[in-house]
């Protein structure tokens, strides 16, 4: 072997050495994605939320599956990554997204028109792995669907191609869901509100282990920015004052023209209906 097939085979073998560092390095880096929120990291498995899976908040309404989903939007924002938001109800308010620490600059928010193109629009998403964490909101349908209020339900075929999406794409998929239809993510999170205590995480489904742990997270942990007595919705209604309300007189509305009926009165309304029976015996052969 010359010495210029040596230096090159040198020179070669160190560019591999250093592509696995580079691809190691990304792996172990992005193995999860912590929130912040030291009570909730706490409770995963990994320690955050792990990338490449598929993660479902499901609770009722008002129960902090929102919140939660832009601590972890905001989180990726913070180490100058790229985030999507499928917003199916077509309900997220940006100023509350900021306040939450969300970089609007970097949030690409998608409103699908029909219940069909929400899994799609989020599988296109987490496909491209440009995106280190997408939200896909499932707890209502689009504007002008007939779904109702009940939340959208994946089917079976959906729930899989989500799935091989977030594991080919690296992505971080959050699935929030409805309390009456639930999805099928590797991690499910049961979310509820416990009032001015905070809010009730619980794992309810996990292939990691750790089933049935549940923590309460604070309203300060989600909104540092918080008094001792803020709300987290924003400035509190003042408080109702009473007011006393004059009973209106009531004028008698005049007759309305039209057909009165028998006497002149309202059949059924007025007096009762009367009697046909003399009238049908008076005539001949009517009985």
């Amino acid at each position: 072997m010359s010495a210029t097939a040596g230096n090159l085979a040198v020179t070669v073998e160190a560019l591999r050495e250093q592509i696995r560092r580079l691809q190691a390095a990304p792996r172990k880096y992005l193995a999860a994605l912590r929130t912040g929120v030291e009570p909730f990291d706490a409770l995963l498995p990994g320690g955050g939320l792990p990338l490449g899976q598929v993660v479902e908040l499901w609770g009722e309404r008002a129960s902090g599956r929102t919140s939660l989903a832009l601590r972890a939007v905001a989180s990726a924002h913070r180490e100058g990554r790229l985030c999507a938001y499928v917003d199916g109800p077509g309900e997220l308010y940006p100023p509350a997204a900021v306040a939450a620490g969300v970089d609007p600059s970097r949030l690409l928010i998608v409103r699908p028109r029909t219940v069909e193109h929400l899994a799609w629009s989020a599988v296109q998403l987490v496909r491209s792995g440009a995106f280190a964490c997408v939200v896909l909101d499932l707890t209502r349908a689009p504007p002008g669907t007939a779904r109702g209020e009940d939340g959208v339900r994946l089917s079976p075929a959906e729930g899989k191609r989500l799935m091989d999406a977030a594991g080919r794409g690296g992505s971080l998929l959050l699935l929030l869901t409805a309390a009456e239809a639930p999805a099928d993510g590797m991690l499910r999170l049961r979310t509820e509100s416990r009032g001015d205590r905070g809010l009730s995480v619980e794992v309810v489904r996990s292939r990691q282990g750790g089933l049935g742990t549940r923590t309460l997270l604070p309203w300060r942990a989600l909104y540092p920015e918080l008094t001792e007595e803020a709300c987290p919705w924003g400035t509190q209604l003042p408080p109702a004052e009473a007011v006393t309300v004059p009973e209106l007189v009531r004028e008698p509305s005049p007759e309305r023209e039209g057909h009165r009926g028998i006497l002149g009165q309202r059949p059924g309304r007025d007096v009762p209906m009367p009697s046909l029976r003399p009238m049908l015996a008076s005539e001949p052969g009517l009985h």
